[in-house]
């Protein structure tokens, strides 16, 4: 079973996402499909992942968790064509969206090590793929090119100083399962998002830390100090 303080929000619908990882002559690359200009995330480019399905809970009882790990490998096979071994994902993160906005999905992001095959891009699903490095990802959303979500960024941005797939995967496993529960900034208009660990997150807190992501311009600016 995995504990996590600050669950909240448990009626919430459950998702789960893979980060495909494959050593480039640049560094690790990272899978990126782009949605259908329709649905959800239309255009976005993201990882591999969607809702999690009632064949995902093994038991009526099943830790999100565990069953957030099933989908994902179902939903990378069924979008990319790419079977992993649900033992080798690394749970990396668990987001939780503002409140008030349209679509509010908690999800559970893992990374793993690409296996070595072909993509089979489902067309419902993805209508391209591209191995990126998270630099290159982020720089090209920066110049508007590529869409991208608030998740998606930060864990680009998470993953862009390590040298090879290797030292990614070690340090997601150091680093266990970091907890995003998102809060728009009030009177930016959401475009600064905070997190737990910033002072302003709780509002009688008087603590100069900062964790938040500034929206209101290309590029973002992710800010995260300790005070």
């Amino acid at each position: 079973m995995t504990s996590l303080p600050g669950v909240g929000d448990g009626d919430l619908p459950v998702a789960a996402t893979v980060v495909l990882l494959r050593d480039g002559t640049a560094g690790p690359e990272v899978l990126m499909l782009e949605r259908p200009d329709r649905g959800s995330f239309a255009g976005a480019w993201v990882f591999p992942g969607g809702k999690l399905e009632p064949q995902d809970r093994v038991t009526p009882d099943a830790d999100e968790a565990d069953a957030a790990r099933l989908a994902a490998v179902r939903e990378t096979e069924e979008e990319a064509g790419l079977a992993v071994d649900p033992a080798a994902l690394v749970p990396l993160a668990r987001w939780t969206p503002p409140a008030g906005v349209p679509l509010r999905i908690r999800t559970w992001f893992f990374v793993t090590r690409a296996p070595d095959a072909p993509l089979r891009l489902a067309e419902a699903e993805a209508v391209a793929a591209r191995w990126l490095t998270p630099a290159d990802a982020l720089a090209a959303h920066g110049r508007g090119e590529l869409i991208l979500y608030p998740p998606t960024w930060v864990t680009l941005h998470g993953l862009r100083d390590h040298h090879d797939v290797d030292g990614a995967l070690a340090a997601a496993r150091l680093g266990g399962i970091h907890v995003f529960e998102t809060l728009a900034l009030p009177g930016s208009a959401g475009r600064t998002l905070l997190w737990r660990e910033d002072g302003q997150y709780h509002p009688a807190a008087a603590s100069a830390a900062r964790h938040r992501l500034d929206l209101s311009a290309l590029p973002w600016r992710y800010t995260r100090t300790t005070g």
